[in-house]
């Protein structure tokens, strides 16, 4: 626990300076970020299914380059999304 007390006639913008560079060099301002924004891995059959699925959409998309309607294709997909 972080403990600052405000010294006799200090102002508020340098205490709170103060507290901030005490928050920083604890390390509790990373180690808090770090648990925020922890993603647990994928399992094995999770990455394989995503691998599987890029394979795919690679081969429809150089099989719609080399028959030349892959700006059709595309333009088709982002219709679909909006």
């Amino acid at each position: 626990m972080l403990e600052v007390k405000r010294k006799p006639s200090e102002t508020f913008e340098s205490l709170l300076r103060r507290f901030t560079k005490k928050t920083i060099q604890s390390g509790k301002l990373l180690q808090a970020k770090k648990i925020r924004f922890h993603q647990r891995d994928k399992s094995p059959l999770a990455r394989k299914e995503g691998a599987l699925m890029r394979e795919d959409f690679r081969k429809k998309r150089d099989y719609m380059r080399r028959i030349g309607k892959l700006d059709d294709y595309l333009e088709n997909k982002k219709k679909g999304r909006r």
